[in-house]
């Protein structure tokens, strides 16, 4: 259940080094809530002391300036331990950001007033399964991506719901993504977009071969196993990270996360709708198709 509303008196403001004046404007940020009195700590996202403070609870709120891959990176870093988190976008994409870059002195004031809400956004636990054994954990935030590796061969992928077979699939991958992952590869996949708020698991197959290619959503409490059989290799990846090579027989257990990522929203909840249209034609190739 999500925390009551109260303005933060301390809070972090991580920043992506890479992204051209991300830590000038985190900078500023501070600055202003210096002015109001609040504790601010301003650093790198990859900066280990920074993150071992926030891990160490010493904050009641992560800002992340940066674009959608910074908030991932702060989210993992934060749902653990319930530290709610606010995007700035300094970045190319955000639909996971909240603030523009221009705007941030006009709206981050409401967080003093305590003029904002939480949104709690499900996330997954997936770990790899080798000879009945768990191997390596996940807490996923966008989708967990089975899919084949280096060779441009499609591979076997089964997924089996509490334990029966429901479903498998000849292609080059199958993607299980939370409502927030259905607007990342699942959708450029051709799954659907599902509303933030929805506590749900969306299995969708990438490039399937005589295979159904139709989306499958399941419940919450849904524990889905992939398993995937290949005579080359195959790999799975959770939020675009680095790759963990699977073997044939090899699996990955999935179920929902017992933590959420907590984020902070200004507008109401039919924001997601009013800027999906928006969103999409940041994407090049739909400006250039309806240009």
């Amino acid at each position: 259940m999500t925390q009551p509303i109260v303005p933060p008196k301390s809070i972090a403001i991580a920043a992506h080094p890479e992204i051209p004046n991300a830590l000038n404007i985190a900078q500023e940020v501070g600055s202003f809530f210096d002015l109001h009195g609040l504790t601010t700590h301003v650093g790198s996202i990859f900066d280990e002391d920074f993150r071992s403070a926030v891990i160490a609870q010493q904050f009641d709120l992560l800002i992340a300036l940066g674009g959608d891959g910074t908030i991932l990176r702060a989210g993992h870093l934060c749902a653990p331990v319930d530290v709610p988190v606010l995007g700035i976008n300094v970045g190319h994409f955000g639909f996971l950001v909240e603030v523009k870059r221009e705007e941030w002195r006009q709206v981050l004031p409401k967080l003093l007033t305590g003029d904002f809400r939480y949104e709690e956004r499900m996330m997954l636990s997936a770990h790899c399964v080798r000879d009945g054994v768990q191997r390596k954990t996940f807490d996923v935030i966008n989708d967990v991506v089975v899919a084949r590796g280096r060779y441009v061969r499609p591979i076997e992928v089964e997924a089996l719901l509490n334990g029966s077979p429901i479903i498998s699939y000849i292609a080059d991958g199958l993607i299980a993504a939370t409502a927030t992952g259905s607007t990342a590869y699942a959708l450029a996949a051709g799954g659907p977009i599902l509303p933030p708020e929805l506590r749900n698991m969306l299995l969708m197959p990438v490039a399937p071969h005589l295979s159904v290619d139709r989306a499958v959503v399941l419940s919450e409490g849904a524990s889905v196993f992939i398993r995937v059989k290949t005579q080359h290799d195959a790999v799975v990846s959770v939020d675009g990270q680095e790759p963990v090579p699977l073997k044939s027989g090899d699996g990955v257990q999935i179920k929902a996360h017992e933590k959420s990522l907590v984020m902070v929203r200004f507008e109401d909840p039919g924001y997601f709708y009013r800027n999906l249209t928006p969103h999409m034609e940041q994407n090049p190739i739909f400006t250039k198709s309806a240009s």
